[in-house]
Formats: structure tokens, sequence, C-alpha cells
């Protein structure tokens, strides 16, 4: 077997390398800055976050340690416990009830739900229709159902929200769609 020798080189082949070595090492050196100037830095390690210290919500009171509520209501639906509501109120407010039928015209009609929980404490009082012309009344009215908590506890349904219509009268005296007495046509 014969050994390949290489083929001699020329004279231009030879110049040109010193030249080829470096355009291929400034190509390599583009490159990798290209190339890192393209790569996603890597982000810092996470510090871990100091611990929180957690404090435990104080437990309500027992159930049985809670006075019984004084005023029970066996109501078993919102319409029922309607009744029951407007009685309370006008127990508590007996002096402002207007006595006999209303007249033909009311300076105020609105109609309120008002949200009573377990124990008869009022949580909220949504209007359905206000008499936004008298908003005087509406306060008054708002402030009457508040003042009158507690209600009758719903203790057959643990809460209730019931609906009822006041009728207002221009003399601040009112009556309750639920326990009116009606009114007079002329």
């Amino acid at each position: 077997m014969r050994d390949i020798e290489p083929a001699p080189r020329s004279d231009a082949t030879a110049a040109r390398d010193p030249v080829d070595r470096g355009l291929w090492a400034w190509i390599g050196v583009a490159s990798a800055a290209l190339l890192a100037s393209c790569s996603t830095p890597v982000p810092p390690p996470a510090v871990p976050a100091p611990p929180i210290a957690v404090v435990p919500a104080p437990a309500p009171p027992p159930v049985s340690a809670l006075p019984a509520p004084s005023l029970i209501s066996q109501a078993g639906s919102p319409l029922e416990y309607r009744k029951d509501g407007a009685r309370h109120i006008y127990e508590r407010n007996s002096a402002r009830i207007y006595k006999g039928q209303l007249p033909p015209l009311m300076h105020a009609v609105g109609v309120l739900q008002v949200d009573v929980d377990s124990r008869g404490n009022v949580r909220n009082v949504n209007w359905m229709r206000a008499p936004s012309h008298v908003p005087d009344v509406m306060r008054e009215i708002e402030r009457t159902v508040r003042d009158a908590a507690p209600f009758p506890a719903p203790v057959r349904m643990g809460g209730v929200t019931y609906t009822d219509i006041w009728l207002w009268d221009k003399s601040g005296n009112f009556q309750l769609d639920t326990l009116t007495e009606g009114q007079r046509s002329k």
C-alpha cells in the first residue's frame, strides 16, 4: 500500500491560512456574544420569607353560654314571620300607630326588607321600593326598625328576611300593610 501524501500547498493557499484562522476566530467570538445576549439570565436564588406568626382567632362563646332570646317566634316561613315582626314593631311604637283607616293620600309608601338573625337582631334593612322623595321618612323608618330590635327570634328558621309595606301619614304616624285597618276612599 502506498502512503498518501498530502498535496503540496501553493503559496496562495499558505498565505490565506492566517487570515482564515483570524476570520474564524472572529466569527467564533461574535457567535458566542450573540448567543450570550439571547439567553435568559438566571434569576438569583429566592430568599425565603420570614415566617408569619399565626394568631388563632378567639373562639366564639359556646351556644349554651349565650342567654336564651326573650322573644321567640315559631313562624315557619317569612310570610308567617311578617305578622310577628309587624306586631313587635306595633308594640314598641304604640303611640305612633295611625288609628283607624288611613287617608286616601299617603305622605309616603315604602317596601322594606328586614333581615333578622337567629337571635332576633337586625342584620340588614334593604329598600325594595324606597320613598326617596322623603328621605327623612326613609331614615325614620330604618331607625324605627333598628330601635325595635331584638325582634322575636325565628327559632324554626334560624334567621329570616321578611318584607313589609310601610304606609306613612303626614302626621308622622304609620301603619304596616300586614296589620293595616285599610284606607278611606275620600
